[in-house]
């Protein structure tokens, strides 16, 4: 078991090292994906006038499988990048589930354990009926939302459920913790809403909160921006993926970088301070779409 900790161990220092230095990465266990998402990443802090000048990586074994002489050991990585721009300096960090693989006592495989994205079907309808109903004037804590964001990005409040694929789940408690007010209950399909151990399809599946944020009326909505650049902290950013018109996922903006480009935090793939395009994630493709939304209050 030592000599597979052993292994395991160097295995991760050589993946950290991939980030900042001329590493052999064909000498880490790597999908094509992975080796692609490297290269983008890369390629973008170049374009960015970014660089990345140092990585540190903290390891947590969660459990290991033993069966004829073989072993699985699920493990997670904290990365924590320092990113220069200029002469300033930020750190990204980035959480990433992982599954080494021995044969006998020789590592043979080492994979990230990818999350099936929306957990919870929704309804085929674009926009859905939001129940709109008077509300009083309310204020977009901003901050609030942000310290929150910040919060709890690499952790899970127990007020709320936790669900497989938590990034709509997590942007929801953001918006909550800023005040924006809950509109609908307790239809599903109406609204943006929890209680007790019931909530809205728009809390919880990115597709939905994507089409509630440009319907709304009334309590939380969002005012659609043509640039992620006309973002600010607070706002909310929504991904498809595919480009098949199946909204995949949500993030929050907290920051804004030496280019006035935004930085957000998210779930799932637990993400900190994370480049706002996700050109470094194994779900993007050429034909991403991206819509951005200002949160706007009363």
């Amino acid at each position: 078991m030592t000599d597979r900790y052993e292994q395991l161990k160097r295995l991760i220092e050589k993946r950290n090292r991939m980030y900042v230095d001329s590493f052999r990465n064909d000498e880490v266990f790597l999908t094509t994906d992975e080796r692609e998402c490297l290269g983008r990443k890369l390629s973008s802090l170049k374009t960015r006038k970014s660089e990345l000048v140092n990585s540190i990586v903290n390891a947590q074994v969660l459990g290991n499988q033993t069966y004829d002489g073989n072993e699985k050991i699920d493990y997670v990585l904290h990365f924590q990048h320092s990113i220069k721009q200029n002469n300033n300096f930020y750190i990204e960090e980035i959480i990433q589930h992982r599954q080494a693989k021995f044969n006998q006592n020789e590592l043979v495989d080492d994979v990230e354990i990818q999350v099936d994205r929306e957990g919870e079907t929704t309804p085929s309808l674009e926009r859905m009926s939001n129940g709109e109903e008077t509300l009083e004037r309310w204020h977009y804590d901003r901050r609030e939302a942000v310290r929150y964001a910040e919060r709890w990005w690499n952790n899970y409040n127990p007020a709320y459920k936790k669900f497989g694929d938590n990034c709509t789940n997590f942007i929801s408690q953001c918006l909550k913790a800023g005040g924006a007010p809950m509109t609908g209950f307790p239809n599903r399909s109406n609204g943006w809403w929890y209680q007790g151990k019931n909530w809205s399809f728009s809390w919880s599946v990115a597709h939905s909160l994507r089409w509630h944020l440009s319907g709304a009326q009334a309590g939380l909505r969002g005012k659609e921006m043509s640039a992620a650049s006309e973002l600010i902290p607070g706002d909310v950013i929504c991904y498809d993926f595919t480009g098949d018109g199946r909204w995949q996922h949500n993030t929050i903006v907290v920051a804004k970088d030496e280019n006035g480009e935004p930085l957000v935090n998210a779930q799932t793939t637990n993400s900190r301070m994370r480049y706002w395009k996700y050109e470094d994630s194994t779900a993007w493709t050429p034909n991403i779409k991206y819509k951005f939304f200002r949160i706007t209050d009363s």
